[in-house]
């Protein structure tokens, strides 16, 4: 029997791969079960001009704010218990940041086109809005087949398909081949960004073995394959602070501790430097103390 390959990589290892001007992939929902060390190993970087595509939340903030982001492709852009990220909000605001803001279906679309290597997929979402015109990548097309009364075929936006250099993902549980687990209650559209990026690397709470995984939880969320994944990093605590359910919830207190470092330079320097200075065991310090001193 082939031996299985071992793809267990750090965050500094997996970031040493990236470049430049890549168009990166961010898995996770608002702020639910987003690859945060991998986000902080970037913040760590001297990575810059990068394209983001992402159902936004504190990974696209935080690198907004830490002038990563050239351009930024989301369907929305959310604290979930904090409406609106105010990092990602002040980049628009100030015009810091290119971007394309589609709603969640359409850029459900641009992933699943992407998957499936055609160039666009055809949608209805956004005939009748301002969409086509503030968004000038969105075209239109018509349909090659009749209408449903005999006439000519209908217009249809085309959704462009968005190709990702690479995708970063947090799942529950992985072995070290790449086979990963979620354990909540939704996936969210990690699988899509696995499959539209040319590398996807995934981040875990734990590496178990195989034959784990089946005891973990149903077959059903066993929904990453190996064969699209490039690397693995066991991150314990690695979405910190938004929620990686069952294995803990967000922490409001440092999401709200985060929030407020939008409101000047100098809050956001002295979160940095307390927060981000240093490697992913230093942040996970760093927390602990701020816990203990607020009690």
């Amino acid at each position: 029997m082939p031996s299985v390959p071992d793809k267990r990589m750090t965050e500094d290892e997996v970031v040493a791969e990236l470049r430049d001007g890549m168009t990166i992939g961010i898995g996770g929902w608002g702020s639910r079960r987003k690859p945060m060390s991998l986000v902080r190993a970037i913040l760590r970087s001297p990575l810059r001009d990068l394209t983001i595509v992402s159902y936004g939340g504190p990974d696209l903030g935080l690198l907004c704010a830490a002038g990563k982001v050239r351009r930024a492709v989301y369907g929305f852009v959310s604290l979930d218990t904090i409406p609106l990220e105010p990092h990602v909000r002040a980049a628009r605001q100030d015009g810091t940041v290119e971007a394309m803001e589609l709603d969640e279906g359409m850029l459900l679309l641009g992933l699943m086109a992407a998957a499936w290597r055609v160039p666009f997929l055809p949608t209805r979402a956004g005939l009748g809005s301002d969409l086509p015109a503030v968004m000038p990548e969105l075209r239109t097309v018509t349909s090659p087949y009749p209408g449903p009364d005999g006439g000519p075929g209908e217009e249809l936006v085309a959704v462009p398909a968005l190709t990702l250099d690479v995708a970063l993902i947090h799942l529950n549980r992985a072995d070290r081949a790449g086979n990963g687990q979620f354990l909540g209650p939704d996936l969210y559209m990690d699988d899509w960004m696995a499959l539209a990026a040319e590398r996807t690397y995934l981040s875990c709470e734990r590496v178990v073995a195989t034959a784990e995984l089946a005891e973990a939880g149903p077959f059903h969320t066993q929904r990453i394959s190996r064969l699209h994944v490039t690397g693995v990093v066991e991150a314990p605590h690695g979405a910190h602070f938004t929620e990686c359910s069952p294995d803990y919830g967000r922490d409001e207190a440092f999401q709200r501790h985060y929030a407020a470092t939008a409101a000047s330079p100098e809050a956001w320097e002295a979160f940095r430097d307390r927060f981000l200075a240093g490697d992913e065991r230093s942040y996970q310090r760093a927390v602990d103390t701020w816990r203990e001193e607020r009690g």
